[in-house]
């Protein structure tokens, strides 16, 4: 068929099958006279490239989908190099939908900036409320020391887990693919009206998960330049519980819940307990392409480990 014919029934134009064409992605046969001839086969390409560019998927890099049907196969996602092509997109989207979220909490943050700016009305996160105390570390607050309960995590496979995020999806932390992926694990965080464990600020590490969870959300936009994919606030709060700490703190990432303690029991991390609580100790690990790459234990104080994970990206790049 000439080119017109199978642009019309896969839907698409002309010069679309030209530049397929170009980058090798179809090869039509030559006719005595010169003129290409494509088949049933040409259609079903242009039209798996379209479809996979539909998804998000450029169309320089629908290749390994097109060689997996030319092998034989039934569907064009049979083989794993188009396996691998849908984690590079996936990421790509990822990074794309946080840089983006970043910067819609930023405009959101200077709208209302302008818009209270010399009214005197001051804006909600401005006003003294119930969060003062959280938001606050006390003076004196015991250093957390370093006995060793994370020595073992570098280098580490990330387990096949399945958590719950505040968007309502499921994460698997070990296919998170090759970007890097900075998840704060902390106790848990206070709520204005609530009462914390007695003795929560004698416990070394425990106080602080607020404070240092507005720093992440502070230096989101630049963890992600830094070369971070995602960032992700970790406890074992159920999903309910988090999704009002990320409406209420205004952060521009999720959190996962796991209430069961999957990852402190597949992975070693360490806990303690209060108040018959069992509750995750604060640390910061560093995951890229399954495995952990980084840890940071123990962390302190809490306010600032988000500029000591920013300061260490910038000083490892990939």
């Amino acid at each position: 068929m000439r080119i017109s014919e199978l642009a019309r029934q896969a839907g698409t134009t002309t010069k679309a099958v030209r530049y397929y064409e170009s980058l090798g992605l179809i090869t039509p046969e030559r006719l005595p006279n010169g003129y290409r001839d494509y088949g049933e086969d040409d259609v079903r390409l242009v039209r798996e490239i379209r479809t996979l560019h539909r998804l998000g998927i450029p169309v320089e890099r629908t290749r390994p989908f097109l060689e997996c049907l030319a092998a034989g196969r039934a569907h064009a996602d049979d083989c794993p190099a188009s396996l691998a092509s849908y984690r590079e997109a996936i990421d790509d989207l990822t990074g794309r939908i946080e840089s983006l979220t970043a910067r819609r909490a930023t405009l959101i943050a200077n709208l209302n900036a302008a818009a209270h700016r010399g009214s005197g009305v001051v804006p909600a996160e401005g006003r003294a409320t119930g969060d003062t105390d959280y938001l606050t570390l006390p003076a004196d607050l015991p250093v957390p020391d370093d006995d060793g309960a994370a020595d073992h995590l570098p280098g580490m496979k990330v387990p096949g887990l399945a958590l719950l995020d505040t968007a309502g999806r499921t994460v698997r932390l070990d296919t998170l693919g090759p970007r890097r992926t900075v998840v704060y694990v902390y106790p848990l965080t206070g709520r204005p009206g609530t009462d914390l464990p007695e003795g929560w600020n004698s416990i070394p590490g425990a106080r602080g998960c607020t404070p240092e969870s507005c720093g992440f959300r502070d230096h989101f936009h630049d963890l992600l330049e830094a070369g971070a994919g995602r960032v992700y606030g970790l406890s074992s709060q159920d999903t309910d519980y988090q999704s009002e700490v990320v409406e209420r703190l205004g952060l521009p990432f999720d959190m996962l819940s796991d209430p069961a303690f999957g990852l402190a029991d597949t992975l070693g991390l360490p806990t303690f307990e209060v108040e018959g609580l069992r509750l995750f100790r604060r640390l910061t690990l560093v995951l890229r392409a399954g495995v952990v790459e980084q840890v940071f234990y123990p962390v302190f104080p809490p306010n600032e480990h988000a500029q000591q994970v920013l300061t260490w990206l910038r000083g490892n790049p990939l």
